[in-house]
């Protein structure tokens, strides 16, 4: 597992653009919670970009709007959490302008801090099944609602930039039956970290 250094906090501007080149440049950077004062974070090795109103797959699609997807609509860079299934909570950063509704999804990190938090909150799983997924990185990082609509520079669960970009893998979207063969998944090349390795 990588090593942590300091970093500054990602500004709002890093937000301010669609969300596939943010969800390429989100690549390697880390995410730090201290949600309830325990300190986890991780290194992003897989996102996937929803484009708003003219993405057949986004919560945004044809400007649906409605009390659960309001955050969508909120500013760039600022956190839309939603129940996946009624089970697992995904954490997603708003992109663009206000008001388009596109965002990232976070799908996959490498651990990077508080393995024992993790490895508590995940019950135990192996270390590779602790954020391999939108719904386990939350879990591990102790992610919820709570989240939701907050700015992430103001919020408990943060994204600094710490290193290069890696290399980059695009491929299709999974997990979703709309829009599926856009090209718009987004995998460090060669992570074991990655929810299922993208087919090059």
């Amino acid at each position: 597992m990588t090593v942590t250094r300091r970093a500054a906090t990602l500004p709002v501007s890093f937000f301010e653009r669609s969300a596939d080149i943010v969800a390429r440049e989100l690549l390697g950077t880390l995410v730090v919670s201290t949600v309830a004062g325990r300190r986890t974070s991780g290194r992003i090795v897989e996102t996937e970009a929803y484009l708003g109103r003219d993405d057949p797959a986004s919560h945004g699609y044809r400007d649906r709007r409605h009390a659960q997807n309001e955050s969508l609509y909120g500013p760039p860079g600022s956190w839309y959490v939603y129940l996946s299934y009624g089970m697992h909570w995904c954490a997603n950063l708003v992109c663009g302008p206000p008001g388009h509704a596109s965002a990232v999804l976070l799908r996959a990190l490498e651990p990077v801090e508080g393995l024992a938090i993790m490895r508590r909150r995940r019950a135990g799983v192996a270390d590779r099944q602790l954020c391999a997924g939108p719904g386990r990185l939350c879990q591990a990082l102790g992610i919820t609602r709570m989240l939701d609509g907050r700015l992430m520079r103001r919020s408990d669960v943060t994204v600094r930039n710490t290193e290069s970009p890696p290399e980059i893998v695009a491929s299709p979207r999974i997990g979703i039956t709309k829009a599926a063969d856009w090209p718009l998944r987004f995998v460090v090349r060669g992570s074991l970290w990655a929810s299922r390795a993208p087919r090059e």
